[in-house]
């Protein structure tokens, strides 16, 4: 199945889940390079005609973390593992529930093998199937899913991490190539982005509400390659595309060439979840232009009205949503709509949308096709990341199951943006490093944490009284001599096997 995924101006184009191959793919197979056998060759040949060896190589070195293995997390696992990451740790601490039984593929049974006899009746598979679920429920799902994961691709490690990562201090997520994060309240994921900010780690966040859903990504720094033909008008170092975007590198093939070709290195820079999804203004190419601003989603505001109604309202969890049954639930939420339709600025949402969403995001059911194509779109980009091919997702994309479409807005606050927001905390200094961190998001992390947390919410509640120059002075730059001790150079490219 295909799907779209619109850019910052709402339109929409060709969105892949997983690597497929083009009509006009070339013949020849690649030859072998050190660190991959022939046999893995074989195995990944089409993904590696796509992207080409030297990327391939850098996903088979990769360490991926996965929080919360649901259905969304079943997707994403399964994609990554096909596609030959080097290591899958996936972290869940929860246990498997008879609903997972309905939506995560995962938790495969016995009667779907050779356990059942062909010639069985349903009676007898029905039957089956209930011993099994039995044998599955009230076990952790993280370690319910890694057998299945395993067998899919031997040659992709699985590790089951059955601690709730989000109690662990910052410094264990230095371990991980890159993050991703399902399925969890606003509190975690802020806590585990400024973690992964602290270790230089790329950070993806993405749940699924029924209907709808979203994808957040922090790559807080990120290089990538493109090939094309070159244009008139030629690209040039130090020229900056958008706001986000700037050409670092532009390499030309000779000029005989029939169809000259240009490589060209991009750098986009980031913001953390706390300031894009909860104070950021929408991009100033769709916010100057009427057209492009009517076309916003209205899940949009629906989505940081729920996240900032989650922060308002901590349960065991954190993760309390708005009930429709409940009159000020339902009052409390509306008014949050209202209140982040006119800060972005856009129509205003219809009451039957409103509606919808709520009865959507209030049952928390997962389905399965929202769940594949926010799944299979997380771990395209999460490859293209790790391969540094392809343009990343800048920043946020919203879903919406009911028409099928994707949009991508950059959500990004009034301030510097990449690794300068890692130097927003006064007094700042080397010794206060990631490795100092020792609490998590129940508990209290380490000073240099602390420091940028406060300021992104001095700086949130600046922005979002629309005082832009408060704002900018809750996120002063210390001087060049800490920022030099503080915030971290660009990830460094993932090394192949030797």
């Amino acid at each position: 199945m295909a799907n779209t995924a619109s850019g910052a101006n709402g339109s929409t184009g060709a969105y892949s889940l997983l690597p497929s191959v083009a009509n006009n793919m070339p013949p020849a197979i690649p030859e072998a390079r050190p660190g991959m056998t022939e046999d893995e060759i074989a195995l990944y040949d089409r993904q590696i005609r796509l992207w080409g060896m030297r990327a391939q190589e850098k996903i088979r070195s990769a360490n991926v973390l996965l929080v919360t293995v649901r259905g969304l997390g079943n997707e994403i696992a399964k994609n990554l593992v096909l596609a030959g990451i080097g290591s899958l740790t996936i972290a869940d601490h929860n246990n498997v529930t008879e609903e997972d039984l309905g939506s995560q593929f995962l938790l495969a049974t016995p009667s779907a093998g050779d356990v059942v006899p062909t010639d069985a009746t349903p009676e007898q598979r029905q039957a089956a199937d209930r011993a099994a679920a039995a044998a599955v429920v009230g076990t952790n799902r993280a370690a319910a899913v890694s057998q299945q994961l395993s067998a899919m691709n031997p040659r992709v490690k699985i590790v089951a991490e059955q601690r709730d990562v989000s109690t662990q201090p910052a410094s264990y997520f230095e371990q991980f190539s890159l993050v991703i994060v399902t399925d969890r309240n606003p509190a975690v994921l802020n806590y585990i982005n400024t973690a992964t900010r602290l270790q230089n780690r790329p950070f993806y966040a993405a749940s699924s509400y029924g209907f709808y859903g979203f994808i957040f990504a922090d790559l807080i720094e990120h290089d990538f390659m493109i090939t094309r033909t070159r244009g008139n008008i030629a690209s040039k170092p130090g020229e900056k595309e958008t706001r986000t975007r700037t050409v670092i590198d532009v390499k030309v093939e000779e000029e005989g060439a029939a169809d000259i070709k240009e490589t060209i290195t991009k750098r986009e820079v980031y913001s953390t979840w706390y300031l894009a999804s909860d104070s950021s203004p929408l991009p100033e190419s769709i916010r100057t232009v009427p057209r492009r601003l009517r076309k916003v989603t209205p899940l949009l505001p629906c989505l940081r009205a729920l996240w900032t109604f989650q922060e308002n309202h901590p349960g065991p969890e954190g993760h309390r949503v708005p009930s429709s049954d409940n009159a000020t639930d339902r009052a409390e939420f509306i008014r949050l709509v209202n209140e982040q339709q006119e800060f972005l600025g856009t129509p205003p949402v219809a009451a039957d949308k409103i509606r919808e969403f709520l009865q959507s995001v209030e049952s928390m059911r997962e389905i399965s096709p929202v769940a594949t194509v926010l799944g299979g779109q997380l771990a395209q980009d999460v490859i293209n990341t790790i391969g540094h091919t392809q343009q990343p997702i800048q920043n946020l994309l919203v879903f919406d199951g009911t028409t099928m479409q994707s949009s991508v807005y950059a959500m990004h606050p009034e301030i510097h943006l990449g690794t300068a927001q890692l130097a927003t905390a006064p007094n700042t200094t080397a010794p206060e490093s990631a490795s100092e961190a020792t609490g998590g998001a129940g508990g209290s992390m380490n000073a240099t944490a602390d420091r940028i947390m406060a300021a992104g919410i001095a700086s949130a509640a600046a922005l979002q009284a629309g005082n832009a120059a408060d704002a900018a002075a809750a996120v002063t730059a210390v001087p060049a001599t800490t920022i030099a001790d503080t915030a971290m150079p660009p990830p460094p490219l993932p090394q192949a096997s030797q």
